[in-house]
């Protein structure tokens, strides 16, 4: 009996020291979990300042520009709401801002897969065992850090950025009788300016090559033992694992033609802000208009190229939604026959 009751003391000690431990340890756990998300949230301090201050802040301050009309005066800035006034006058009045846009939209359309579509071929050619790798990756990444800004202005201006035996003139004059006169004129842009487009292909290379890097080379041995050829491991196997990395190059892409210094339309927001008859309400009104088609282009590509499900995915979401279905109707039918049993059972007393 004594060891019984000593047993017993022993477990009654074990139980209370067991609960005087446990919330200490959530306490434990509580300053920890407080400690991780404060240095967290210090982490991300400096890029929410970052975005308030330069983001933010500046995009609010532009739509309030945009809809009024700032004039620059001696004793100070003069700010006058006008309304929805300038966003009417660029669209009503302005002839060329739309027209402008329609062919940046055209133009873009038609540079975005002539540099991806050339940034993918140099990246495979790149990725094969080559001599002197590192230095070809150099040449075609050279481009985006010297050629910029005011060089590209002066390579452009001197037609540095046309092939010179390519005849685009007869080109034109070709496509003017097939096609509409817009697209003719994006179309003839497009190859006037085919070395400066393909200048912008530097980054796009070095991300397909970092996706080109990361297949694994026994699904190329598996393929080929299988009879496989290059075009089909390209089609089965390449193209799908980097597809993601198509995404990302044209949306950076869409966005790096967009902001181009060499953009047509972003020189036409320069000078409008400095015009005296539009000033920096007009120009805020066009840059705001601007940011909306580019936004609408950047969500045509997105939807053009998002990563779909593969047919073994589908296949499996399938069984799954099967296998949901059986078991409601299992769950139904056992409904069903307790019903059924409760009724007999009320019957037969």
């Amino acid at each position: 009996m004594t060891e019984v009751t000593i047993d017993k003391a022993e477990d009654k000690v074990n139980e209370i020291t067991e609960k005087k431990k446990r919330p200490r340890r959530k306490r434990r756990e509580g300053t920890l979990a407080r400690r991780e998300a404060i240095a967290g949230y210090l982490f991300v301090l400096p890029w929410v300042i970052g975005v308030i201050a330069f983001l933010i802040m500046p995009l609010s301050n532009s739509f309030q520009y945009a809809l009024a009309n700032i004039k620059m005066t001696p004793k100070g800035r003069i700010i006058s709401f006008v309304g929805y006034q300038n966003f009417t006058q660029i669209w009503f009045e302005d002839a060329s801002f739309p027209t402008t846009i329609w062919g940046y939209v055209l133009n873009t359309l038609l540079s975005v897969p002539v540099i991806v579509v050339f940034a993918l071929i140099i990246a495979m050619l790149l990725n094969d065992k080559i001599k002197l790798k590192g230095m070809f990756r150099l040449i075609f990444f050279l481009p985006v850090i010297v050629v910029s800004g005011p060089v590209m202005g002066m390579l452009a201006d001197q037609g540095a950025a046309t092939v010179p035996s390519m005849n685009v003139t007869l080109i034109t004059g070709l496509l003017e009788g097939v096609l509409p006169g817009s697209l003719v004129t994006a179309i003839s842009s497009l190859f006037e300016n085919m070395i400066m487009i393909l200048w912008y292909s530097g980054v796009q290379i070095l991300i397909f090559l970092s996706a080109l890097q990361k297949i694994d080379t026994t699904l190329y041995e598996a393929a080929k033992i299988d009879g496989g050829s290059g075009w089909e491991c390209f089609w089965k196997i390449t193209l799908p694992t980097i597809k993601p990395m198509l995404l990302l190059n044209a949306v950076y892409t869409v966005i790096f033609l967009s902001n181009n210094e060499q953009n047509s339309i972003i020189v036409m927001i320069q000078d409008a802000m400095f015009a005296a008859s539009q000033g920096y309400g007009y120009a805020s009104a066009m840059a705001w208009l601007y940011s909306v088609v580019v936004t609408l282009l950047v969500a045509v590509v997105a939807i053009v190229l998002m990563t779909r499900k593969d047919a073994y995915d589908r296949q499996v979401a399938k069984m799954k939604r099967k296998h949901r279905k059986d078991a409601r109707e299992v769950r139904k039918i056992r409904r069903r026959n307790r019903r059924n049993e409760g009724k007999i059972a009320s019957t037969t007393r």
